[in-house]
């Protein structure tokens, strides 16, 4: 099981990696094949990073709700 939830993790964890080399690269010049544009790439990069670190921050905050180990105005 906790395999599963390691990879779960991992998954947007790599997404949003990628995202902040997209905007990296976009900072530098260099543009991406399937983009057309610095500005279409740099936009790009911040879909993937703000997602996959709000799913990750998501999944952290339902465990640890589930577990009562978050603030009371936090809890259901």
């Amino acid at each position: 099981m906790r395999i599963v939830a390691l990879i779960i993790m991992v998954i947007p964890g790599v997404l949003a990696g990628y995202g902040i080399k997209l905007m990296r690269d976009m900072l530098f010049g260099i543009l991406q094949p399937p983009f057309p544009a610095l500005w279409m790439q740099f936009v790009g990069g911040l879909l993937l990073f703000i997602g996959g670190l709000s799913f990750v921050a998501g999944f952290i905050f339902r465990r640890d709700s589930k577990r009562k180990k978050v603030q009371k105005r936090f809890q259901r």
